[in-house]
């Protein structure tokens, strides 16, 4: 069997023409987790005029050497200040408050004593505390938040500042996730024989495409028969523009997902990457819909769901990168297992602003064990070229925290 390169095949993924354009407004309340379909820019500066960020005094600073200040009157926050405060004169400012022309300058209450409508200084300040100036926060122009960014709190309490009442973002790419096997029992149905095996795999990435982004179609599982699996694919690419199965991809008599792909009228884009684990993958279009035939066992199924389907939703939200790599330096030796790309689940710390990686609890085994992809953990790249590695040594991590 051929195999492609890793680096090879992640070039042909990011080849695919994908539509990222598909777009949908929504209510700013409910955009929250959802993904920006256009730049947010200030029409406005922010703030437009000078503003008190304490209360206090506006005040002409070299007036600060004075005896007394007299008091004008007060100026709360939202009313419209016309007052100009010449010399010796003082306007009591609120928080938010806009500055009264003339003044530059705030001194806080705790700062002064008031007696008879006059304040004396107590303690000076320097020109032009507790003043925000034209523009300090942004500028009427600035980009405020980038086109593909997902939406969180800041994002929303931003847009809501900028009276962004309805805001446009991508439409969530549709995966339909199914499970291939007669051995396997999804969840609630009862065991008739021990050879059987619950169902994990759609249920694991059903909520890994959730939380990158996509809307999921849950369709369970289907036996080894190729007419059932063929019906199931030809009505889930009906709606779909991901389909996702997992199982039957390898080389055993029972494994049809390889030939009911074609049959379909998906054209295979590649069959086999020189990875470990996952190396029988195999990615197909048809028209502008996708099939990813996964392996079967949960952690290579998992692995090459992150490598090759999250950059897939990812596209077509109009996101940069489906996941973030960093370099990180090992803390203990590795052994690396073969001649192929590797993925191994490691633990990832931060000391100092580095990072570092170890393989504490991990188990070293096959590619069914997904528990070792728990507690935080991360995906440690090996190459082909790559021997053991020594302690110290840098490597890339993709990091499994936030997609």
């Amino acid at each position: 069997m051929s195999l492609l390169s890793y680096e090879t095949s992640q070039n042909m993924l990011d080849l695919l023409h994908v539509n990222s354009s598909r777009s949908q407004n929504v209510p700013l309340s409910l955009s929250l987790g959802r993904v920006l379909a256009q730049n947010i820019v200030a029409e406005f500066n922010d703030p437009q005029f000078p503003t008190a960020s304490m209360d206090g005094y506006a005040v002409i600073h070299s007036d600060l050497e004075s005896k007394e200040i007299v008091i004008l009157g007060d100026n709360p926050a939202g009313s419209e200040e016309k007052r100009t405060i010449k010399s010796k004169e003082c306007i009591k400012t609120f928080t938010g408050s806009m500055m009264p022309h003339g003044a530059d300058t705030l001194i806080q209450i705790e700062n002064v004593s008031v007696d008879n409508g006059k304040i004396t200084v107590d303690e000076r300040v320097p020109l032009g505390n507790a003043v925000r100036p034209v523009g300090e926060g942004y500028k009427a122009g600035d980009v405020l938040i980038k086109q593909g960014t997902r939406i969180g709190f800041a994002e929303i309490g931003v847009m809501a500042a900028l009276n962004q009442v309805m805001v446009k973002v991508a439409l969530k790419p549709r995966v339909c996730v199914i499970s291939t096997g007669s051995e396997i029992l999804d969840l609630g149905v009862n065991s008739t024989n021990p050879a059987q095996i619950r169902s994990s795999n759609n249920y694991t990435l059903a909520a890994l495409f959730e939380q990158a982004g996509a809307e999921v179609i849950q369709l369970g599982t289907v036996g080894d028969d190729r007419d059932s699996i063929m019906q199931t694919f030809q009505n889930a690419l009906l709606s779909a523009d991901i389909l996702v199965s997992t199982g039957g991809v390898s080389v055993g008599d029972y494994d049809f997902v390889k030939d009911v792909v074609p049959r379909i009228g998906a054209e295979v884009v590649y069959k086999g990457v020189a990875i470990k684990p996952g190396k029988h993958i195999l990615v197909a279009q048809r028209e502008d819909k996708f099939v990813l035939a996964l392996p079967g066992f949960a952690y290579s199924s998992t692995v090459t769901a992150i490598l090759y389907v999250l950059p897939l939703i990812a596209k077509m939200l109009g996101r940069k990168s489906a996941y973030k790599t960093v370099a990180a330096k090992l803390s203990e030796d590795f052994t690396k297992r073969s001649r192929l790309t590797e993925f191994t689940a490691c633990n990832v710390k931060v000391v100092d602003g580095e990072y570092f990686v170890n393989f504490k609890d991990k188990k070293v085994g096959s590619s069914a064990i997904l528990t070792n992809m728990l507690d935080g953990s991360a995906l440690m790249i090996t190459g082909e070229d790559d021997d053991d590695l020594p302690a110290g040594t840098f490597v890339n991590v993709i990091l499994l925290d936030n997609f």
